[in-house]
């Protein structure tokens, strides 16, 4: 698993040819300001090709931070990340504990491909078995059920190779509010948490967190949010002052702003932003779609690019926004081509913008 000294050693290994504000510290390891996605990607053998060797270059130039769900591509992403991973470890270019994975469940995952019928599928896999009831199942395709989130845990060890798992997210747990009250909900967060508490203890995984879309980041009225408090409050209901929730993941990038812009969150009678309530309540934040899938690569406005000179691509400069804000441990990326990994790391080399510089492009945007 990774480590404090492994992944302290993993940055010091990088020398100059990293600055100092890549790394952050947090929950005792170090790790990069960007991190690589596999959320994007055909289903095929190219693509994992792809990916395999954009990790691999990736850990070489500076990431130690790799994301990947059970979901994605049909299992192949967490697979395609295990074959890097001992790769990297086989050259000794980069050994397990300087390396810290995430992954994900609570989706429905296939299993390498789509099923001709989906449905029958999963009514098969998941509902036959007994590993879920009917009632489990919230939008058709999400589940939180303790006894899934074990399988999809057990089925992650596998693909990636690994005996213990870094970072373990419940993936869009708001989801089930698509299906049930707020009491049923945290009802059901507070089974997920005992098992992930387990888990822990168990050795499976280091810590765990939620992945979310809406949840945090939008006013309390909207469908789908959710108190960041109350959701630490359930996990410390469970295990105390000791529990191991401490990651949440949140859409972040210059067009969706919310997380540090807008106060969604109340924290000790005080309305802050997600970024500022994640902080208060100690909760290391990695924000998702930092170039919301590609789509900030190209053509940013005259407005947004002066604030961030000295770059060469709309692609870093929105990495770069990322990366800079305060309260972002890791800006992810989806990353399934070497020269985009190429590009994007170059950014290793370059300081982040001060806190005054993301506050002044707040003010003129």
């Amino acid at each position: 698993m990774a480590t404090s000294d492994g992944t302290r050693r993993y940055r010091e290994r990088l020398g100059s040819s990293a600055t100092d504000g890549h790394f952050r510290q947090s929950n005792g390891l170090t790790m990069s300001s960007i991190g690589l996605g596999t959320y994007l990607g055909q289903p095929d053998d190219r693509t994992d090709e792809l990916y395999r060797r954009s990790i691999i270059r990736a850990v070489e130039l500076g990431v130690n931070v790799i994301d990947s769900a059970i979901n994605y591509r049909f299992q192949r992403s967490e697979r395609t990340v295990g074959r890097a991973l001992a790769e990297l470890a086989r050259s000794g270019a980069a050994s397990r504990d300087e390396l810290i994975v995430a992954t994900k469940a609570g989706f429905l995952s296939f299993d390498g491909s789509q099923p001709s019928n989906p449905r029958e599928y999963i009514e098969k896999t998941y509902l036959e078995s007994g590993l879920l009831q009917p009632e489990d199942i919230a939008a058709g395709s999400h589940a939180i059920a303790p006894r899934y989130l074990a399988n999809q845990l057990e089925r992650s060890l596998e693909n990636l190779g690994l005996d213990v798992i870094d970072i373990f997210y419940i993936h869009n747990p708001e989801t089930q509010l698509e299906a049930v009250t707020h009491e049923v909900f945290f009802e059901r967060l507070r089974s997920s948490f005992e098992f992930l508490e387990s888990a822990v203890a168990d050795g499976k995984i280091q810590t765990y967190g939620t992945a979310t879309w809406n949840a945090y980041r939008m006013p309390e009225r909207t469908r789908g949010f959710l108190s960041l408090s109350e959701v630490v409050q359930c996990a410390r209901d469970v295990a105390g002052d000791q529990h191991h929730f401490g990651v949440v993941q949140l859409p972040y990038n210059l067009r969706m702003r919310e997380a540090y812009g807008h106060r969604t969150q109340v924290v000790g009678g005080r309305t802050l932003s997600a970024l500022e309530a994640a902080a208060e309540l100690g909760v290391t934040v990695m924000a998702s779609a930092a170039m919301l899938q590609n789509r900030l690569s190209r053509n940013l406005p005259e407005s947004i690019t002066h604030h961030l000179p000295g770059l060469a691509t709309d692609g870093q400069r929105a990495l770069q926004f990322v990366r800079s804000t305060p309260g972002i441990a890791t800006a992810l990326v989806g990353m399934s081509q070497p020269e985009h990994v190429e590009e994007n790391l170059y950014l290793s080399q370059v300081e982040p913008l001060s806190s005054d510089a993301i506050q002044a492009m707040f003010n003129a945007t």
